[in-house]
């Protein structure tokens, strides 16, 4: 259901006033306590498809695959996304988790920066795979992997979206 004007105007003035009480300009913000993001863990329904999948079709070579601490029979596994970042994987056999959803609190899309040439050769690889995906704005590719998680690959600079640097 689509938002009213007057929905959208009160949400529009909402963010205004969170922008002026809480984003601070960049010579006065604090640096950071993290170092990183070490990975984002998503579920797997079937590890060879997964790693098929962001090996093959994405270009994020495996670079790990062992048992899950956690969970006895899982396997917990990893793939490179540049600079130090991974995307890790579980699959929970024996689970029924059912489909992919989007909730509250839950993984809306993760966005993986490409230089435009890496961009562009996953493209046609997610082309060539006949995997469904939407292009927006020129550099931005969003679809879903084969449990349904959404995925963005972006043409965008590491702490860039659309021109503005959001880092």
């Amino acid at each position: 259901m689509a938002l009213s004007e007057d929905q959208v105007a009160r949400l529009t003035a909402e963010r205004a006033v969170l922008r002026t009480e809480l984003l601070r300009d960049k010579a006065e913000r604090p640096a950071s306590a993290a170092r990183g993001i070490h990975h984002t863990a998503l579920v797997s329904g079937d590890v060879r498809r997964t790693v098929e999948f962001y090996q093959d079709v994405l270009g994020f070579p495996l670079t790990e695959l062992f048992e899950n601490r956690d969970y006895p029979g899982s396997t917990h596994f990893f793939f490179d996304v540049g600079n130090g970042n991974a995307i890790a994987f579980f699959d929970l056999p024996g689970l029924d988790l059912g489909p992919y959803a989007e909730v509250l609190g839950g993984l809306h899309h993760l966005a993986v920066s490409m230089e435009p040439a890496q961009w562009s050769a996953a493209r046609a690889r997610l082309d060539a795979a006949g995997v469904d995906y939407v292009a927006e704005s020129g550099t931005s590719l969003y679809f879903a992997d084969p449990d349904g998680a959404r995925i963005e690959l972006i043409a965008d600079p590491l702490g860039e979206m659309y021109g503005e640097v959001v880092v």
